[in-house]
């Protein structure tokens, strides 16, 4: 093979240059394509991760109470009373007109709850009140016959001692005046009779009128207009005894049973706790009024009467209620330190302050705050910064910081 052969030979063709350069080329491509990707798919899990909610657990803020200290010595159940309650009802027989009242309603003393039939006592009421001006018109007719009658003896007696008349006929004249005035007596009390008579028939008519003994709030409705209602129980069930029923919403009190093992911690004047089952966050003042002297033999428990500080149109009679009973008196509210009442562990430091985080919506709002030296347990007092009610962050986690989305979960303080 000649020196132009092997030249030919090892000569690389266009096409085949062109090949040899293109395959290289495309890896610097592709392997940019896929370092925009990888960090694509870091900065989107950076997002993610970024923005994903804090997991929190949270507490709400409560206010301090001056009984805050309070032990109590005794818990006990019982029900809400009421101490004036009256079954209202007529106190003649007759048949209902009107009933004016509907459960739930507030009335106040002397007002109308019903009305009676009164036509019959009308009448009576205007016949005993015609016969009784019968007789006071009678009345000052024998006055005026005792005046004439006293007028004839003094003129009598004036002409018997001048000799112009008998002496019998002067005696007569007094004997007549004095049987006038006698029968003048007489008609006075029998007129006084007439009028309690009037009186008598007015009490009745105005008992078609039923009112309200004392102020209070309708709990029942026992009848309606058309029936018979009367003070005594008759049988078969068609007469009524009562309209409805009233209760003095400022006389509830509380009844519990207890133990009588325990009885004796149990004082008069004794501070205690009341707590509706219906409102089992609600705590009421109470204290004890007095311990009823009887026991229950079959249920070995002495009764108990509870007052209630503070009344609330939520309490009404019928309420379950736990009593506890409390070893210290409470101070007074007056004297309930201010601010609000977080667990210790809500307050962290940041920047050399004591922060706690509020959850307002679903982010934490970091708030500044100057906690109190004196401790209530695993509380501490704020005095200010944090508001009763607002939800603070427990053991905030180090990368919380103010506006961070959270996920929380609430625990009791």
């Amino acid at each position: 093979m000649s020196n132009t052969d092997l030249l030919k030979e090892l000569r690389i063709e266009r096409h085949q240059r062109d090949d040899h350069d293109g395959g290289g080329g495309r890896w610097p491509w592709i392997i940019g394509v896929i370092v925009v990707i990888l960090l694509l798919l870091g900065g989107a899990g950076w997002m993610l991760l970024g923005h994903r909610p804090v997991p929190v657990q949270t507490a709400v803020a409560v206010t301090p109470t001056s009984d805050s200290e309070a032990g109590a010595v005794l818990q006990a159940t019982g029900y809400v009373t009421a101490r004036r309650q009256a079954t209202v009802s007529a106190q003649i027989t007759g048949t209902l007109t009107a009933v004016l009242i509907e459960e739930g309603d507030h009335v106040t003393k002397d007002q109308v709850l019903a009305r009676l039939d009164d036509s019959a006592y009308k009448s009576a009421l205007d016949a005993a009140k015609a016969a009784a001006e019968a007789e006071h018109a009678l009345v000052a007719q024998f006055q005026s016959q005792l005046a004439q009658n006293l007028r004839d003896a003094a003129r009598d007696d004036t002409l018997a001692a001048q000799g112009l008349v008998a002496r019998q006929v002067a005696e007569q004249a007094r004997t007549l005046a004095d049987s006038t005035r006698a029968q003048l007596v007489s008609q006075q009390r029998q007129a006084i009779s007439y009028d309690a008579q009037v009186t008598e028939a007015q009490v009745n008519f105005d008992y078609c009128v039923v009112r309200a003994p004392f102020t209070g709030v309708i709990t029942t409705k026992d009848a309606q207009v058309g029936e018979i209602i009367s003070p005594f129980s008759a049988g078969g069930g068609f007469t009524r005894t009562g309209v409805g029923t009233i209760v003095d919403m400022d006389s509830l009190e509380v009844d519990v049973d207890v133990n009588e093992a325990y009885i004796g911690r149990v004082k008069p004047d004794m501070s205690a706790e009341a707590v509706l089952d219906a409102y089992p966050d609600w705590k009421i003042p109470a204290h004890v009024i007095a311990i009823v002297p009887t026991a229950d033999r079959g249920k070995a428990t002495i009764k108990v009467r509870v007052a209630l500080e503070k009344k609330d149109a939520r309490i009404v009679p019928d309420m379950g209620v736990r009593v506890s009973f409390l070893e210290v008196k409470p101070q007074a509210a007056a004297q309930a330190p201010q601010g609000v009442l977080v667990p210790a562990t809500a307050i962290v430091q940041r920047d050399g302050h004591s922060v706690v985080f509020v959850v307002e919506g679903a982010q934490a709002k970091q708030r500044t705050v100057n906690p109190t030296a004196q401790a209530y347990g695993e509380l501490r007092l704020l005095p200010a910064a944090v508001k009763p009610g607002d939800s603070v962050v427990i053991s905030p986690p180090t990368d919380l910081h103010d506006g961070s989305d959270v996920q929380t979960k609430t625990a009791t303080p």
